[in-house]
């Protein structure tokens, strides 16, 4: 009993019902100091360069990888995924971010439209939101009845079991973000004309619909949160640290080894041979206006 307690007490589920309390009483807490800039891109290299060694890993032992970001709007998602994916090659790492489903995609399998995506061998998949659509803002904006909703709970983690059992290495994280700095990011949207196209009606009404947010993503963390596919809670009130932690995390799930690479050697340039580039042609050149 003692230790049933304990895994209940350090699940992902009861750490993101802490965050919420936190963040729906408005409490302020003591932060650590802000990391500076240059601390931040210090740490973030380090990180980068572990992250090209993952690639060559996933490439040679040919690995499939899924990982999920769901979370609170304007958590930090995107920015996560963003230096996650900056400095490594775009076709190992691809990154799956859907629009709401078309005609024909409703009247599908409510998986199938996320499962054409999935990895091939040597390929590491990021879905930037997934199908915990259905258990978030489809069913917070009533987009799905109660009853798919349901039904959705019931066969997600079995899906997830048939997917981590068919190989595939499934990683899956929850971005949570308090009331007052939510609020912050949204305002800093609105009066910034770089980050108007990241507000949307949807993300007007998750700042208002604040708790039942809250409830379906309790509902969901309770429902699949199992330990062949965990959910792992992410804090994302401090931008900077949340990227380096979770890109930290992620590093630490999926064991990996320095692939061995043959010493570059830049190649001297041919001779010209009687080449001498052309002086008369009139191209069209593009302004130097700074």
């Amino acid at each position: 009993m003692a230790r049933e307690k304990t895994k209940r007490q350090d699940s992902p589920r009861n750490g993101a019902e802490k965050k919420s309390a936190r963040g729906d009483a408005g409490a302020a807490e003591k932060k650590p100091e802000q990391l500076s800039r240059k601390e931040f891109e210090k740490e973030l290299e380090k990180l980068d360069a572990e992250l090209v060694k993952l690639q060559f890993w996933v490439q040679k032992q040919g690995l499939r990888v899924v990982i999920v970001f769901e979370g609170r709007d304007a958590a930090g998602k995107g920015g996560v995924i963003k230096r996650i994916t900056e400095r490594v090659s775009p076709r190992v790492f691809r990154v799956v971010a859907l629009p709401a489903p078309s005609e024909r995609e409703k009247s599908q399998l409510y998986i199938q439209r996320y499962l054409r995506h999935f990895p091939a061998a040597g390929e590491v998949v990021i879905f930037d939101r997934s199908w915990y659509n259905r258990a978030g803002v489809e069913r917070v904006m009533g987009f799905c009845s109660e009853r798919e909703v349901k039904r959705f709970l019931q066969i997600c983690p079995l899906y997830e079991r048939f997917v981590v059992e068919s190989g595939v290495m499934l990683i899956k994280y929850w971005f949570e973000v308090s009331q007052d700095e939510q609020t912050r990011r949204f305002k800093s949207r609105i009066n910034d004309g770089r980050k108007l196209w990241k507000l949307s009606p949807m993300d007007l009404e998750s700042h208002r619909r604040w708790y039942d947010y809250s409830r379906a993503r309790d509902d969901m963390l309770l429902a699949t949160d199992r330990p062949m596919s965990p959910w792992y809670i992410v804090d994302g009130d401090d931008k900077r640290r949340a990227r380096l932690n979770c890109i930290a995390h992620l590093l630490s799930l999926i064991p990996y080894k320095e692939v061995k690479r043959d010493k570059v050697k830049l190649p001297d340039r041919q001779k010209p041979k009687g080449y001498v580039e052309p002086r008369n042609r009139n191209y069209k050149h593009v302004p130097q206006v700074y």
